[in-house]
């Protein structure tokens, strides 16, 4: 019975003219990622994320330089005035990068103005969306937040799922345990927020979601995206340094007895 049971499933995964439950699998998948969260202020958005890949071996040589900082494993840059954070399969969110990099830099070869953040949304939404509907293909296991700015709707920020949809919102989270921060970000959330306040705002959710017990570089990244002087859109992507920073101004950084605790001698069961 198990055995037919069994195969039953497997022709409904395989079949072409019916609903498939991929979608789910790929929400699935995303439901354990590293969670990323998404602020919109007045002046400005801000990004964080949870960095699921960390170790001591690992080779941040890139985070280091005048680049825009970060390990490039949850947020990237798609274009000077579009930021994105990603929850889900890494392989699957640097083929999206990559393809909405390309479409940036299309708009902006044809009509000499940066692509606007609402239409690289439908861009990548489109592609989702047809991987969903034919045969010989599974969706992307990946949700995507953009933040971005443009002079039509000024500061933005939208959220995109496997499925192709995408939808517009005021503070928004994405990965594991993002029913907590959701409830964190209506409690705090006030529609006049300033970018300093939705720094702190984003920095006291990730301190309560994430499942680490101290915050730090090593688990985090961190973006804003701000108008500069000349009221064009800047982004920043904070290297490892400079969140180690922010952590310590808003009193959320490792304390120096955490710093100094030396590693436990392992036993001779653990040899």
């Amino acid at each position: 019975m198990q055995v037919l049971t069994l195969l039953q499933a497997r022709r409904y995964d395989s079949r072409t003219t019916i609903f498939s439950p991929e979608v789910e699998y790929a929400m699935e998948a995303i439901s354990h990622a590293g969670i990323v969260i998404g602020v919109l202020s007045k002046d400005g958005v801000v990004l964080a994320a949870e960095k699921k890949v960390t170790g001591k071996l690992l080779d941040m040589s890139g985070s280091t330089g005048k680049s825009y900082g970060g390990s490039g494993e949850k947020i990237f840059l798609l274009n000077s005035n579009v930021i994105s954070g990603v929850a889900g399969i890494t392989a699957d969110a640097n083929s999206l990068i990559n393809y909405a990099r390309q479409a940036a830099q299309r708009h902006l070869f044809m009509y000499n103005e940066d692509i606007p953040v609402e239409l690289l949304a439908q861009r990548l939404c489109d592609l989702k969306q047809g991987y969903t509907q034919y045969g010989g293909l599974r969706p992307f296991g990946v949700s995507l937040l953009y933040a971005g700015y443009d002079p039509h709707y000024h500061f933005q920020l939208y959220h995109s799922d496997p499925s192709g949809n995408y939808s517009g919102w005021k503070a928004t989270c994405i990965g594991a345990n993002n029913g907590t921060a959701t409830s964190l970000l209506k409690q705090d959330y006030k529609e006049d927020i300033s970018v300093e306040d939705a720094i702190e705002l984003v920095l006291k959710v990730m301190s309560k979601t994430m499942d680490s017990t101290t915050l730090g570089s090593e688990k985090l990244e961190f973006a804003t995206l701000t108008l500069d002087a000349e009221k064009k859109p800047k982004a920043k992507i904070f290297n490892p340094t400079e969140i180690d920073a922010l952590l310590q101004k808003y009193g959320l950084g490792k304390k120096d007895e955490d710093r100094d605790v030396a590693a436990p001698i392992p036993s001779d069961a653990t040899l």
